[in-house]
């Protein structure tokens, strides 16, 4: 037979015997499969993917969600260093109830309807932007990738989305504003130093940032575990442990002696502190007259991140906040908090439908970001999620973080009947249902 068929056909087995044996088995049809197709249609059929020699790509391209960046990176990167962006204050318990709670929500979707063409875009504190989301303020970047906070902006900037840069960055705000995107946002921490808080908040506003977002829980660092038993320093210092990781991931190193020293590049020139340190710098004394302040220091919108509950995020605006994001720091400072997505629907109702509201801390997947919007935010910041992605592979493993994260909202809006992210905020809580919601089961 010609083609790329096989063909298969019965034979006498070794089973065979005469009709009406006692003494032998009954006749049993063997299948016999007679191979005809050639090498030529075995090509057709299989197509051998080609082999990638550039090692990043090849990396990236076996990354399918978060979770695998996670991993390479953790592959790639000292662990001193994977641990500062991984690990979480004390016994890490918000760190773990944060990713925890989003999955506490099933989806109760809706059937026959076209979602053909969903529309993902939504207006963000006066910005339309293509997706809910929005890159979160992580410090001392470049230590994760000598990219650092550069390749972190324009992966945002190709997205279209906002980059929050952070007060204890590794890369300049005036860099930043030169060599990347036009929608930044400064993320503040009040100081000490006065003068140094006006100073930022000031060079921020020079630099054309527009929204400043005040951290609030930051006032004194938590216990980072696993920072302490480190060592971790800024700039790093060669310590044994330090030496250590230099053999076990020379890579690493080679790329960080290659590029200029990592410091705290917007007040640089200070003595080098853990990173649990760096609270001596933090105000421990800052009240609600300090963002009234700020406000009217402020030229743009302003948002108060921290872990806000409903009278704090009605204070907020009290004082002339435009917007807050509800956080816990990624379970990084006060242990045991409870879970910002837990508080956004009680916050929403008490703020109204006119302040913007966002949330952080846990998302690593698409479908948080709709669960986060259902239940009444307007967009979700993500800070690991994009960092595992830059230990990876840099501006292409941010730009392969928001890839995946932006499919996956928008396959989860198809597919719970959605066609707009206006729609799914106003479906709201008819698209959800708690997991110990005996409907979920």
């Amino acid at each position: 037979m010609k083609g790329p068929f096989i063909t298969i056909s019965a034979m006498a087995g070794p089973f065979t015997h005469a009709p009406g044996s006692v003494s032998e088995p009954a006749t049993v049809a063997e299948p016999r499969i007679v191979r005809e197709m050639r090498l030529s249609d075995i090509r057709e059929l299989i197509r051998v993917k080609p082999l990638e020699l550039d090692p990043t790509s090849r990396r990236l391209s076996a990354c399918h969600d978060i979770a695998d960046l996670r991993a390479a990176g953790r592959r790639l990167i000292p662990r001193p260093v994977f641990d500062y962006v991984d690990g979480g204050a004390d016994e890490e318990l918000s760190l773990r109830a944060n990713t925890q709670a989003f999955r506490e929500f099933r989806f109760q979707p809706r059937t026959l309807v076209d979602v053909s063409k969903p529309d993902t875009s939504t207006v963000l504190l006066g910005s339309a932007v293509p997706h809910p989301l929005v890159l979160a303020p992580t410090g001392y970047t470049r230590m994760m990738h000598p990219g650092g906070e550069i390749a972190a902006a324009r992966a945002a900037q190709r997205h279209g989305l906002p980059y929050t840069l952070s007060t204890m960055a590794t890369t300049t705000i005036e860099t930043v504003a030169e060599r990347s995107q036009p929608d930044l946002w400064f993320q503040l921490y009040i100081m000490r130093d006065g003068g140094l808080t006006k100073e930022l908040v000031e060079r921020a506003a020079a630099a054309k940032y527009r929204v400043l977002v005040v951290t609030v829980d930051c006032f004194v660092t938590g216990h980072r575990t696993r920072d302490r038993r480190n060592g971790l320093v800024i700039p790093p210092e060669l310590t044994v442990r330090t030496l250590a990781s230099i053999a076990g991931k020379p890579g690493y190193w080679i790329r960080m002696l290659r590029n200029p020293v990592i410091d705290f590049a917007n007040f640089a020139g200070r003595d080098a502190v853990t990173i649990e340190g760096t609270g001596q710098l933090f105000n421990p004394a800052i009240t609600w007259d300090d963002i009234a302040d700020l406000r009217a220091l402020w030229p743009g919108r302003l948002v108060i991140k921290g872990p806000l509950g409903p009278a704090d995020a009605a204070q907020a605006v009290s004082v002339g906040a435009d917007g807050v994001q509800l956080s816990n720091h990624g379970g990084r400072q006060l242990d045991r908090t409870v879970p910002s997505v837990n508080t956004i629907a009680a916050v929403r109702e008490t703020v109204g439908p006119d302040v913007s509201v966002l949330v952080d801390s846990g998302i690593r997947h698409g479908s948080d970001i709709a669960v986060a919007l259902a239940l009444g935010a307007d967009a979700c910041a993500v800070g690991r999620a994009y960092l595992y992605g830059l230990m990876a592979g840099g501006e292409a493993g941010v730009n392969k973080a928001l890839d995946i994260l932006t499919a996956q909202f928008k396959r989860t809006m198809q597919l719970l009947g959605v066609g707009s992210v206006t729609e799914l905020r106003d479906a709201g809580r008819e698209l959800l249902v708690e997991a110990r919601d005996p409907r979920s089961r």
